[in-house]
């Protein structure tokens, strides 16, 4: 390897241009408006306790007969799927003549410590299914779970299949130990007990940090010095804040819930070796024998595709599908990519089993 040529005038045209950047990001920022999200209409249909239940209202009514709801994880907040107008999975399924729902969990507090498992998913999610389905006017719906809500869906698919007529499942962790399941090795030994006993609610400053220590350089340093090429750009710029904006907003995690979780799911991997109980139910997944469509991104950092695939071979349906979108675990809802392959491929997968 030869010694680095060090260029003068390149090292200064450089710096002139960043100086221009920085000079035309004043006038930009002064011209911002605070970043705003959620661009769909939408209506609440059900509330209880913290959570809202909403249906969202397209263009034109939806011509699909049995709804979609939308089950998210707890760790952040739902807008991501209707993050902004060219990028909204929602908008796009409304616009495919589907009829979307999705769960808001809202801001737990401390009066929310003892929540459990059970309570989210055969209390919270039951009676959720159960509004939308009397709003719908069906006795069964379509349940999309997505991310550790893929998860929870999963359990309720497997002991309330009574209920959910087709399953669909994105960036959903199944078998958690994966050998590159980063969140899986750092929780394996973790004394979750004293961790929540300490704690109580587990603090959204301490899952954020969490996340962004999984690619530290990535997600701490390169992005913000990216960020000076798009200062002068308005809309740009925007995109960037309300994607921060989205990232440092998240609800602070129940103590009880967030112990279950880990143990039954991180450390103990019961989701598919068994011994897994909520509540009154043992959870089997060859109880899911409703068809089940599985999406998962190839470059999913927080999820990692083994993780994922492994789904069909512990499921009970002969209806299994599954599919793999370029991405990671983020962009699979907002990329151009993903709004272009992503809610269409779940429509026309819903609509063959429709007839």
């Amino acid at each position: 390897m030869g010694p680095i040529r060090i260029e003068p005038a390149k090292l200064l045209e450089e710096a002139l241009a960043t100086q221009r950047k920085l000079g035309a990001a004043l006038q930009t920022l002064r011209g911002l408006d605070d970043v705003d999200f959620g661009v769909t209409a939408k209506e609440a249909i059900y509330r209880e306790d913290k959570l809202v239940v909403y249906r969202f209202k397209g263009e034109r009514p939806p011509t699909a007969k049995v709804p979609i709801l939308i089950v998210y994880a707890l760790v952040n907040r739902p807008y991501m799927v209707d993050l902004q107008d060219d990028r909204s999975l929602v908008k796009n399924l409304l616009a495919r003549g589907e009829d979307v729902y999705l769960i808001d969990w809202g801001y737990p507090d401390g009066a929310d410590r003892w929540l459990t498992l059970d309570d989210y998913i055969n209390g919270y999610i039951d009676r959720s299914v159960d509004a939308v389905a009397r709003h719908a006017g069906v006795k069964r719906i379509n349940l999309l779970g997505i991310c550790q809500g893929g998860a929870f869906s999963l359990c309720y698919a497997a002991t309330h299949a009574e209920k959910v007529r087709n399953l669909i499942t994105m960036v959903t962790p199944v078998d958690f130990h994966t050998p590159d399941n980063m969140l899986s090795n750092w929780t394996r030994e973790m004394d979750v007990d004293l961790f929540v006993d300490t704690l109580g609610n587990v603090p959204a400053d301490l899952m954020n940090l969490c996340y962004l220590m999984l690619k530290p350089v990535r997600l701490n340093q390169q992005k913000y010095i990216g960020l000076v090429d798009i200062l002068d750009n308005k809309a740009e710029l925007e995109n960037f804040l309300r994607m921060e904006k989205w990232i440092f907003d998240s609800p602070d995690q129940a103590g009880e819930a967030f112990r279950q979780f880990i143990k039954d799911f991180y450390q103990g991997n019961k989701l598919v070796r068994g011994g897994l109980k909520i509540g009154p139910h043992e959870v089997h997944l060859g109880n899911i024998t409703m068809p089940v469509l599985n999406i998962f991104a190839e470059q999913d950092h927080l999820v990692p595709p083994s993780a994922s695939r492994v789904l069909g071979e512990h499921v009970g349906t002969d209806d299994y599908t599954q599919v793999a979108f370029r991405g990671g675990h983020i962009g699979i809802y907002v990329s151009g990519r993903a709004q272009r392959e992503v809610p269409g491929t779940i429509h026309e997968w819903l609509a063959a089993r429709s007839r």
